[in-house]
């Protein structure tokens, strides 16, 4: 077996997922071969160093092989995970740095938090003007090459914006692509602090990716959204955030729950209107504290946290070099984890495929009639059961609520039709039309300027160039 990584010069999520292989008894075979493909030289040597060692240290047999070459990386692989962010050699650190610039530069022109933060995409993921045109040129490229070189290969979109490069691919190509993302981990904290096991919880999510509802809630055979109001009542004035990250139970979510008539999970709770996020003070009127991730102080110490944690990683790789003897669990105790898994899907989801290891996983799939409310062609994030026979839509009951429906899934599904549509025709003027819908907006000479600033960055020379069509 042949598993690829796009973007493994990441570091720390490709160990997660080498990790997770390694501990899979069907996959930690000596015929099983990850290979690890970036074009960042540093970090991919890193990544490859630690990868080697850590399956080293878990005893297992598979093989880790190195490349910067993606036709190498493609070619007759099973599966093919891509969580790249494509780089720019001027910028060493060039996501981060890139998304930092272009914000402060949104904000000068009355885009707070940049052009790219969106009604009911608060996440920020498109960190290249709306369109996010480096993810999805990087994604259809591998989604040829892959039907050329690897046809039977499933491609596992992982990189944000997993919709629109999800549907994408899908709609462009036709490619075998699946999107995963990890925010359904977010129904556990419910259970947690309801303090439900969830073995005697029977429960649902669905809707788009970073838009998902909580539409089943039993326990022990019964509806358990009157626990949820009841903890409401009696604990919501006392929640209180413990990290920028800990929104599933704020009074943000509570109050979308009221509204829509369910509970939003995960990154959904992040992806609501502008009620939520007109400045800091509003931010953490509704999520604690902290304000969650996503303002101007939890997110640039978020930023710095990462460079922290991948220098830490790389000096790492430098000491194990040296020193083979140095132990990645008692060094990095975060990532290398001996008997534990990362939590993520996709190995269950190859293990699922290749050993017929059937699996309940939520995937970004299309729709395929699941929802009759919606084309059978668009991509959404359902509950699917795997094996080796693919991936078996469950039947989404009790459907979602009309008001899930009309207020935020349609709205959020033509904001990705926009952003596609921006893609496909190389037209600046659907950026524009694009900036004049959101209520930031005051003029269209504002939306004229902040295109102009934001295309003539140094970093953004392709994207100006791609745009100047028309």
């Amino acid at each position: 077996m042949k598993i690829s990584i796009i973007g493994a010069g990441s570091v720390r999520f490709a160990l997660q997922l080498v990790g997770d292989i390694a501990q899979t008894e069907e996959l930690s075979k000596e015929g099983t071969h990850i290979y690890l493909m970036d074009v960042h030289e540093g970090r991919l040597n890193a990544s490859y160093i630690l990868a080697k060692k850590y399956v080293e240290e878990l005893n297992s047999p598979i093989r880790i092989v190195k490349t910067e070459n993606l036709d190498e990386a493609i070619e007759g692989a099973d599966f093919i995970i891509n969580t790249a962010y494509p780089y720019d050699p001027r910028y060493h650190d060039s996501g981060s740095q890139r998304w930092d610039e272009v914000t402060k530069v949104g904000e000068k022109h009355g885009y707070y938090r940049g052009i790219d933060s969106q009604e009911l995409n608060m996440v920020s993921t498109y960190t290249y003007v709306l369109s996010s045109y480096p993810d999805l040129k990087l994604a259809l490229e591998i989604a040829e090459k892959m039907k050329k070189m690897a046809p039977k290969a499933y491609l596992m979109q992982t990189a944000n914006p997993v919709f629109e490069i999800t549907q994408a691919v899908r709609r462009l190509t036709g490619a075998n692509i699946v999107g995963f993302c990890h925010g359904v981990a977010g129904v556990y904290e419910v259970f947690e602090r309801l303090g439900l096991d969830p073995k005697e919880a029977d429960w649902q999510v669905a809707g788009v990716n970073h838009g998902i509802w909580l539409n089943r809630f039993r326990y022990r055979g019964k509806d358990a959204y009157p626990l949820l109001d009841e903890w409401i009542e009696k604990e919501l004035s006392k929640w209180r955030p413990k990290n920028p990250w800990d929104i599933q139970m704020s009074p943000a979510a509570m109050d979308m729950y009221r509204f829509y008539g369910m509970l939003p999970i995960g990154d959904t709770v992040r992806n609501g209107t502008w009620k939520y996020h007109y400045n800091l003070e509003t931010k953490k009127k509704w999520f604690g504290k902290f304000g969650g991730i996503d303002n101007e102080v939890e997110r640039p110490k978020f930023h710095e946290q990462l460079r922290k944690a991948r220098e830490r990683l790389i000096r790492l790789a430098e000491e194990v070099r040296k020193n083979p003897a140095v132990k990645l669990s008692e060094e990095f105790p975060e990532i290398f984890r001996k008997g534990e898994m990362s939590g993520e899907q996709h190995v269950p989801f190859i293990n699922a495929i290749a050993n017929n290891k059937r699996v309940r996983l939520f995937l970004n799939v299309e729709n395929q009639g699941t929802f009759k409310d919606f084309p059978d062609d668009l991509v959404m994030e359902l509950p699917v059961w795997v094996d080796s026979k693919g991936i078996h839509r469950e039947k989404v009951e009790p459907d979602l609520t009309h008001r899930i429906k009309i207020f935020y899934l349609w709205p959020r599904i033509l904001r990705m039709e926009w952003n596609l549509e921006a893609f496909v025709s190389k037209d600046r003027k659907v950026l524009e039309e694009i900036l004049i819908r959101d209520p930031r907006t005051r003029s269209y000479e504002q939306v004229v300027k902040v295109l102009d600033e934001i295309l003539n960055l140094p970093f953004n020379e392709e994207i100006r160039r791609y745009y100047e069509r028309f």
